[in-house]
């Protein structure tokens, strides 16, 4: 039985609540760089008919395929997602605006072409916003599209994020069941450029049948691989989402999320390497048992001092951190690679 089919028999067990159609299905506020500035942010996920890919199977790690709407939105349902999500920055004189689908933004299956029109023309047209980024799958970046959005955005400043994961194409097909290689990410950050978008690289923190040392290692050289094509890189911590393959991995005791330790590390070695490149994170669930955790004493601490780096971009926020439990961390990456995929427990 291939992965794929496996992630899909798991999906298909899943029951998902039906939503409202004219509402997102998350919209937050935060805190991002632009241009070396700290700005406030908006993020919208909106609810759309879903990610192709996840209704194949799709990834071993994500459960937002069951965000998606049970019932497709009308166009105008939404344009008026986009309105509600903007409340939330009523209060902001300026800020940048994240836009995820769960899927892809520029799949017109997901975002009709007409709805993409108003809904990049509203943002282009309110002064508040300095600038949009929009996270797609690589496939559906191209010439024409990139254009399109670029016209629609009238100048402003845009950028396409992409789910990389990885730049190891046997890591994104064997451990997370990506289904585009890492050429295909370099063609679509290739189209995205010469049209004068930017271009984000979003990467994943230990995957399935990683060791906690490989993981790391994977993080150092997917920088390291996609650093011509990538103008920022936000490394994703692998935590435990329902209904996922992960999920029926660690209910068996057979996965363990990545130590907080672990992207400190990495993020310590990144930018040393690579002083000019942007690189956050944003360790969703830290401290939890699903989320990436270090010990109960130092997990939220240190949490705190990686989202202040990623704002910042400073190491200081990184190189006094310590702890008891970082001994036990620094086992793990000795002892991991001889333990079969059986995780050390802590």
């Amino acid at each position: 039985m291939t992965l794929n089919k496996i992630v899909l028999d798991i999906r298909n067990r899943q029951k998902v609540k039906s939503s409202r159609p004219d509402e997102p299905c998350a919209m937050w506020t935060g805190a991002d760089l632009v241009d070396g500035k700290k700005v406030d942010t908006l993020t919208i996920i909106f609810s759309t008919s879903g990610c192709w890919w996840g209704k194949a199977g799709g990834c071993t790690m994500c459960g937002y395929v069951y965000d998606s709407a049970q019932v497709s939105p009308s166009d105008e349902d939404l344009f008026s997602q986009l309105g509600k999500a903007m409340r939330k920055a009523s209060g902001f004189s300026e800020f940048m605006v994240k836009i995820f689908t769960s899927g892809s933004f520029l799949d017109t299956r997901e975002i009709p072409l007409e709805v993409r029109h108003r809904i990049l023309e509203a943002l282009k047209s309110d002064s508040r916003v300095i600038k949009v980024l929009v996270e797609t799958r690589p496939e559906f970046v191209k010439e024409d599209a990139m254009i399109d959005c670029r016209n629609s955005m009238g100048g402003k400043p845009f950028e396409i994020a992409v789910g990389l994961e990885t730049s190891s194409d046997i890591v994104r097909k064997d451990s997370i069941n990506k289904g585009f290689t890492f050429d295909d990410f370099k063609r679509a950050a290739t189209i995205a450029r010469n049209s004068g978008a930017t271009v984000k690289a979003y990467l994943m923190l230990k995957p399935p049948f990683l060791s906690e040392k490989e993981a790391m290692d994977d993080m150092v050289n997917s920088i390291r691989d996609a650093g011509a094509c990538a103008d920022t890189f936000s490394i994703n911590l692998c935590n435990i989402q329902n209904g996922t393959f992960v999920e029926n991995l660690w209910q068996k005791g057979q996965y363990r999320p990545p130590w907080l330790w672990s992207i400190v590390e990495v993020l310590k070695k990144a930018k040393e390497e690579f002083p000019d490149k942007v690189i956050t994170s944003d360790p969703v669930g830290a401290g939890s048992k699903r989320g990436p955790h270090n010990c109960k004493e130092c997990s939220h601490d240190v949490a705190d001092s990686i989202r202040l780096f990623s704002v910042t971009q400073d190491l200081a926020c990184l190189n006094a951190l310590d702890c008891g439990c970082k001994g036990l961390w620094e086992s793990v990456l000795e002892l991991d690679d001889h333990t079969f995929g059986a995780p050390i427990t802590d």
